[in-house]
C-alpha cells in the first residue's frame, strides 16, 4: 500500500526543539514523554550512562502521569 500524502503538515505542533518545555497538564506532552525511549537520552554504548538515565527517567515519567492525573483532578472539578 503507498501513503497518497503526507498528514504531518496537518500536525501543527513543534516535534524537536532543545527549549520545549511540555506542559504538564497536556495528555498529548505527557504520553510523548513517557513512550520517549531511553536511547533519546542517553548514548545507547555507555551502558552505565543508559541505566543511570533509565532509573531516573522511570521515576520521571512515573512522577508525570501522577501530576497529569491530578491537574486533570482538579479541572474536572472546578
Amino acid at each position: 500500500m503507498q501513503i497518497a500524502r503526507c498528514d504531518s503538515g496537518d500536525v501543527g505542533e513543534t516535534l524537536y526543539s532543545s527549549s520545549y518545555q511540555p506542559d504538564p497538564k497536556s495528555a498529548l506532552d505527557v504520553l510523548a514523554f513517557v513512550l520517549t525511549p531511553v536511547e533519546a537520552f542517553a548514548q545507547i554504548d555507555h551502558p552505565e550512562e543508559r541505566e543511570a538515565v533509565a532509573e531516573l527517567l522511570d521515576s520521571a515519567k512515573a512522577e508525570a502521569i501522577k501530576r497529569w492525573y491530578s491537574l486533570r483532578s482538579e479541572a474536572d472539578q472546578n
